[in-house]
Parts: structure tokens; sequence; C-alpha cells
């Protein structure tokens, strides 16, 4: 190899206009949020049957519920007699049905059609086939995961295979029992940047130095600019004279039950493709829920989740939801100033990455397979 045939050091990015262009976004909601499993709620938000909540994916939105047996049941909300949207609030309880707000069709927590003006006198209408259109969910890690592709993606080589990709093997999310875990905090953050802006941001610390100090103060190894996500296995190490993964540095919780003395004192992060990042700490888990509702508008749903009796005992977890909350506004403030630039004729090409964030490259050949 000749020396003008070198490498670079720099890699390109993906042109401003797949941050902007709403043709491309209408592409992501087609191919990649309607197609792929989506992380939806967390389940213990639903304890009851006859709670429900909707979520927008892609282009719809679905009803989640717990139906009488106590197993989750999702739906596209919809009404079959004319297309009135069914559930009209975020949130709340039916007692034993849900009932269309225009014609009064009303669905059992199955789906089913149970009842509506003059159904007796049309004998012919078949109560299943013009129930309400099912949704495939399946539950890991306590939360409801959906998608809307007639033939599911396999779940284990779409999202669990993210969790063996980064930490080495399955297995090793095991200890933390995030499915046992209660929501000590959540915090929901409208954030006006594209999706992708926000995860090639989670990928990379190369500027954690530069925008993180409560963060690399207690992940010294972090002010290096190489990511947890940069080594495959590797979890960042907490600083000699860091008790807790808490904003000021101070003790936390105890270490959950499970995790094991190799995970003690490292924080783990991992990306789930395309919506979800989990951060692995010993007392307590992070878990990043996106929904891309515009090209440049993000809303994103971040749950502590604790020991049980952690929440129970009403702890204080002030100090350690601070330390993240701050790294979530200084990193979605630092994604809303890129945001206005995707669209200058300065990053019509893109940008580029330096060599600890060529692992987002990855990201944005994924990115650019998918939307072909």
């Amino acid at each position: 190899m000749t020396a003008t045939e070198q490498p670079s050091s720099l890699i390109s990015t993906l042109g401003g206009r797949y941050y902007t262009d709403p043709d491309i976004f209408a592409r992501e909601q087609e191919r990649v949020f309607e197609r792929m499993w989506f992380c939806a709620v967390r389940s213990s938000d639903l304890p009851n049957p006859g709670d429900f909540r909707t979520v927008t994916v892609g282009r719809e939105s679905v009803i989640i519920s717990r139906a009488r047996d106590g197993s989750l049941k999702a739906f596209l909300n919809v009404c079959r007699h004319r297309g009135a949207r069914l559930c009209t609030t975020e949130s709340g309880s039916v007692k034993r049905a849900f009932q269309c707000p225009y014609h009064a069709w009303t669905y059992g927590l199955d789906g089913k059609l149970i009842a509506a003006p003059n159904l007796t006198s049309m004998p012919d209408v078949d109560r299943v086939e013009y129930g309400l259109t099912t949704v495939h969910l399946r539950e890991w890690l306590g939360y409801a995961w959906i998608t809307l592709a007639e033939d599911p993606p396999s779940f284990d080589d779409t999202v669990t295979s993210a969790v063996t990709e980064r930490l080495g093997a399955l297995s090793a999310i095991d200890g933390y029992e995030i499915d046992e875990l209660e929501v000590g905090r959540r915090i929901r953050y409208e954030v006006k940047a594209n999706w992708k802006l926000i995860i090639e941001n989670f990928m990379e610390c190369y500027h954690c130095a530069t925008i993180h100090p409560e963060l690399t103060e207690v992940l010294p190894e972090f002010a290096d600019g190489y990511a947890a996500q940069y080594y495959v296995g590797h979890g960042a190490e907490f600083g000699s004279e860091i008790s807790g993964f808490t904003v000021d540095g101070s003790e936390g919780f105890d270490k959950l039950a499970g995790v094991s003395d190799d995970q003690d004192r490292r924080y783990y992060a991992i990306t789930i493709r395309p919506q979800v990042f989990i951060n692995l700490v010993p007392d307590h888990v992070i878990i990043h829920r996106m929904y891309p509702m515009a090209p440049d508008l993000t809303i994103v749903e971040c749950d502590w989740l604790y020991a049980k009796q952690v929440v129970a005992e009403g702890r204080d977890v002030s100090r350690s939801v601070e330390l993240f909350h701050r790294v979530n506004e200084q990193d979605f403030d630092a994604c809303e100033r890129c945001q206005p630039a995707m669209s200058s004729r300065a990053y019509a090409k893109g940008g580029v990455l330096v060599p600890s964030e060529h692992h987002i490259g990855q990201f944005h050949d994924w990115v650019e397979r998918v939307l072909e």
C-alpha cells in the first residue's frame, strides 16, 4: 500500500437530508418502526384488567392493555366500523370493554366485537372477524415489545442479539433481573432533534469531556473519548474515589442481588435498534425508549429502575436520578444544536467520524441498507 492509499482516520457520516427529509422519515416509519420490534410500555404500568396505554409506532396508534386473563394484548387503535380512533387518551382504564365514541361499537379486552347498535339484526357479522386488529406482542425485561409486521422478525436475531454483541453473552444481563425491578422515577423529554442524532450521541463518548463533567467525574475513562460500547464486554469502571453512580459520587444502594463481582463498580451501555438504550450499574438500571414523532422531534421516556424494596420503602433516589438526568439534558441539548445544521449546505454531504466514533459508521450502514 502506498502512502496515498493509507486509510484516513476520518470516515463520512450520513448526509444532512437523512435527518430532515420528510420522505426519508416516512420510509423509516414504514421500514424501521413498523417492521421491527418496538419497546412500547413497562408491563407494570398496566397492573389491572382494563388498564391501557396508547403509543405511536410509525404511522399507527396502538392500544396496549391488560386482558382479563392477566396477559397483555396489543391492537391497532382503530374502530373496525368507520375507522374512528377508539381510545382518545394516552392512558386510562376501562371496566369491561373498549367502546368507540362515534357509533358505540364495543370490543372486549380480548379484541372481539361484543356489541354494537342493531348488531343482533346483522347475524352474518362475524364478531371475531370484525374484532380489533391484533398486533404481535411479547414481554422481555419487564417491557411490552410489539411489532406491526405481519410476519414478525426473529426477536432473538434483532433484539436480544444486541445484548450478546455488546456484553459478549446474553446471560450477562440476567443478574440485573430487570423484569423484577420497579420504576423509581420516569422522566419524559421532548427533544427537537432527529432520532438518529440521539442514537449517534449515545453511542460515542468523544463529547463526554466537553459536556458531561458529572459523568466523567464518576467514570474517568470517559474523559478519554472512548464510550463503553466501543469494546465488546467492557464496562466503564467507577473512579477510585467514587462510591456510587450518583451525581456527587456518594454511595447509592446495595448492589442488585444477581450482579456479579466482575460487574460491580462498572457501567454498561447497550443500544437496541431502533429505539432503546439500556444502562446497567450495580444498584439500578436506566432504560430509554424513543418515540420518533417527526424528522425533527423525538419523545424520549427514561425509566430509572430499582430493587422492589428501594421503591416500596420510599428511599431517596434523587442523587442517582440526577446524574443521568443531567446527562440526558446535556445530550439532548447537544442534539438540538445539531438539528438546525442538518439542513445547512455545509452539511449536505454530512460530517466525519473520528476513530473513537468509527463504530457509528456501522449504524449508518444499517440505516442506508434498510432504506434502500
